[in-house]
């Protein structure tokens, strides 16, 4: 097969969806790979070590896009790779598509095969090619949350973890899952006062027994959340639905209830958000400010740490590649039930319910596909 790895164009995004190792790994295979110039240098790897490596170096996206049979991706495509896009071409990286309607329209329109990282599934409903971004982002969350608690970048102006005879800051996340489990590790290893909020009881009973004694749980409701914000300087989104919207556990009228320089960092921002009031912000422009409450709502967090991000989610991504060059969508996705919900739109069609359901559009049981 002829796989090609673009250069990421989505603002301050260093990070590749194959290293050096991975197309080792499939050139030595019988696969022929092709690297846009430049499309590691982000991540550490300059286009010798691709060439070292069996692959080939191409100058333009456009080049890549037009020679490729597979397109291996990080982030979703945008707007000026919609139509470098081919009728049967397949697509596997994080697409993200219930948030955004334009993409899903214009991968629809391109007939193209669309194979999600975020919604390949392991028989225990685990997310394998989305728990190392979701470590990163974990860890990530606390760091900059950390960060723009400082006066100078209009927080309240305390240490996370405080100081002997002052208390530390209070860090509320919200859900319990591998970004919650994360940042909760490194706001109590920070030394800060940190509560877990979850829907699910067994979970909270694993977080009670692994956790760290200034780590505490709690019921996720209405009710409590709206308690626990009024106290809370700095609060963590962590909340996911596999392959649909996020729901929204702050709201509008929450603000009012928070103190002013609180920080709110939702990383759940690419599914569209756990706080009403978050939106997609770059690492060039991080932060706004609405009812004197910060809010850090970066899409590609792990951007920002393209070395670690690259190897951790390429380790994880390698295996299913090769799956797919070795086999084709089709035969892989037959053969292996973790890819079949990873496939969200094919030629045309969107095969994943909550993404029909998300802009209420037609949706094709992804069945019809695998059938001889």
């Amino acid at each position: 097969m002829i796989i090609g790895v673009p250069k990421e164009i989505k603002n301050n995004e260093n990070r590749v969806a194959l290293t050096p190792a991975g197309a080792q790994e499939l050139v030595k295979r019988g696969h022929q790979v092709f690297v846009q110039h430049t499309a590691g240098e982000g991540s550490g790897f300059a286009d010798d070590d691709y060439t070292a490596a069996g692959a080939a170096i191409l100058p333009t996206i456009e080049d890549v896009y037009a020679i490729a049979e597979m397109i291996i991706k990080v982030k979703e495509p945008i707007e000026p790779e919609y139509k470098l896009i081919k009728e049967g071409q397949l697509l596997f990286t994080y697409f993200h598509f219930a948030s955004y309607e334009p993409l899903t329209k214009a991968m629809v329109e391109s007939k193209s095969v669309c194979l999600a990282y975020e919604t390949v599934e392991k028989m225990d409903r685990s997310l394998p090619l989305l728990v190392p971004m979701s470590e990163v982002a974990g860890r990530m969350a606390v760091q900059k949350g950390a960060n723009y608690l400082e006066k100078p970048l209009k927080g309240r102006g305390i240490l996370l973890g405080g100081v002997p005879g002052v208390l530390p800051a209070k860090v509320l996340i919200l859900g319990g899952g591998i970004v919650g489990t994360q940042a909760a590790w490194m706001a109590a290893g920070l030394g800060a006062d940190v509560t877990i909020m979850d829907v699910s009881i067994p979970r909270m009973r694993y977080l009670a027994d692994v956790m760290p004694a200034n780590v505490k749980t709690m019921m996720s409701n209405e009710y409590n959340v709206r308690d626990m914000i009024k106290d809370a300087d700095l609060i963590v989104g962590a909340v996911l639905i596999p392959g649909a919207k996020a729901p929204h556990l702050i709201t509008r009228d929450m603000l009012k209830d928070m103190k002013p320089g609180t920080v709110l960092v939702d990383v759940a921002v690419d599914q569209g958000g756990c706080i009403e009031t978050c939106k997609p912000t770059t690492h060039e422009n991080p932060t706004y400010i609405i009812d004197d409450v910060v809010h850090y709502c970066v899409a590609n967090m792990p951007g920002a740490v393209p070395y670690t991000s690259t190897l951790a989610l390429t380790n994880a991504t390698l295996p299913y590649a090769i799956q797919l060059a070795n086999k084709g969508w089709k035969k892989a996705a037959q053969e292996n039930p973790e890819l079949v919900p990873g496939l969200n739109v094919i030629h045309g069609d969107i095969v994943y319910k909550a993404v029909a359901e998300a802009f209420d559009m037609d949706y094709v049981p992804v069945e019809k596909y695998l059938v001889d």
